[in-house]
């Protein structure tokens, strides 16, 4: 769900920002692009350079309808290497040298096929969840537009990134699990469990990664940071930090809602509990989901590191090395305070409902 949530994220900047925004200069415009026509790839006698005779037709903003012939050069680096056919979209960059335009092939369109996709999950949550699908799908917009239009620009503007995170955090939490759940000891419960957690595994994030003393700086991203036009001192240290609580308030949040859920459940079947019995009860439920979404944590920030560890196990580095790289600690904390603020939501979800349900039902 956190991936999926991304991907929409993704699309909704995509959609709202123009490629034919500048580039900070007037100068200099992206513009989205059809290959008319491309060569096969052909080599360049005294360069040695891979390179392509393509036909673009801009497909936007100033240019559009305007039809260029360029040389698209291929670096041997296949990161960057973008080999045309035609018919295919790309983002391309004009740029306007004294009256001469200047168009080069940066990319491929992928927005298109990121939105199919997203609009497919959004139909797929609708059809299966019915009315609850339709409340998930506005709480994920919802969720998207506190992250785009509040925190990051807050960030940007030199607020503090973890507070700003918890009190994001916090917002997403109500809204979300009142728009699902309703306002009730169930939601009540799921809330404060999941702001408790989370706020855990932020604090001892923090407390750990400063004493671990790492930097912030893992990866090449943070470092652009450094570099951007608004000239921010970021705090990279709570960079890092507002980043492990935001990762870890969707499992935290799922674990939270079921406990409560589960808990209610059980007291409409069997009203005669006590409120010792419910917490047991809940509590049991939440050790089923506490081995499976603790997995759900770390696998996933395995998965992303999954290229880095495969250099580490090719050039045969030791354990020791290992484990103290800022890199890897960075994600070794990460994962694991983001699971212990998941284990701590359990008992506190399961003590929070076990009253509030009792105490609304007497």
């Amino acid at each position: 769900m956190r991936r999926l949530l991304y991907i929409l994220m993704i699309i909704i900047s995509i959609t709202s920002i123009s490629f034919a925004e500048e580039m900070g200069e007037e100068n200099i415009h992206t513009e989205t692009g059809i290959i008319l026509k491309a060569s096969e790839v052909k080599v360049d006698d005294t360069s040695a350079e891979k390179f392509q005779m393509v036909d673009i037709k801009i497909t936007s903003g100033k240019y559009k309808d305007e039809t260029f012939s360029v040389v698209h050069y291929i670096p041997e680096n296949i990161a960057y290497s973008i080999i045309v056919e035609e018919g295919d979209k790309v983002v391309t960059v004009v740029e306007n040298i004294d009256g001469e335009l200047n168009v080069a092939i940066s990319d491929f369109v992928r927005r298109d096929k990121i939105l199919y996709m997203a609009l497919l999950f959004i139909f797929l949550i609708v059809l299966i969840g019915r009315v609850k699908g339709i409340k998930a799908a506005i709480t994920l917009f919802f969720t998207m537009f506190l992250i785009l239009k509040v925190l990051l620009p807050g960030i940007l503007s030199g607020y503090n990134p973890i507070w700003l995170t918890i009190g994001i955090s916090t917002m997403i939490t109500i809204i979300t699990l009142v728009i699902i759940g309703g306002i009730n000891s169930k939601s009540i419960s799921a809330i404060v469990g999941t702001t408790l957690g989370v706020v855990i595994a932020g604090l001892l994030a923090y407390y750990v990664g400063a004493t671990a003393k790492l930097t912030g700086l893992s990866s090449e991203e943070a470092m652009m940071l450094m570099y951007i036009p608004q000239e921010i001192k970021f705090n990279f240290k709570s960079l890092l930090f507002s980043g492990i609580i935001m990762g870890a308030l969707g499992a935290v949040m799922d674990v939270a809602m079921s406990i409560s859920s589960a808990i209610e459940e059980i007291y409409k079947a069997n009203s005669s509990m006590t409120k010792k019995d419910l917490f047991m009860s809940g509590m049991n439920v939440g050790k089923d989901v506490m081995g499976t979404m603790s997995n759900t944590l770390i696998l996933a920030y395995t998965g992303s590191s999954i290229p880095l560890l495969l250099l580490f196990m090719a050039y045969e580095s030791s354990l020791v090395k290992i484990l103290n790289l800022d890199i890897v600690a960075t994600e070794i904390i990460r994962s694991l305070a983001g699971s212990i603020g998941l284990v701590m939501t359990i008992p506190i979800t399961a003590f929070v409902a076990s009253m509030l349900i009792k105490k609304e039902n007497i």
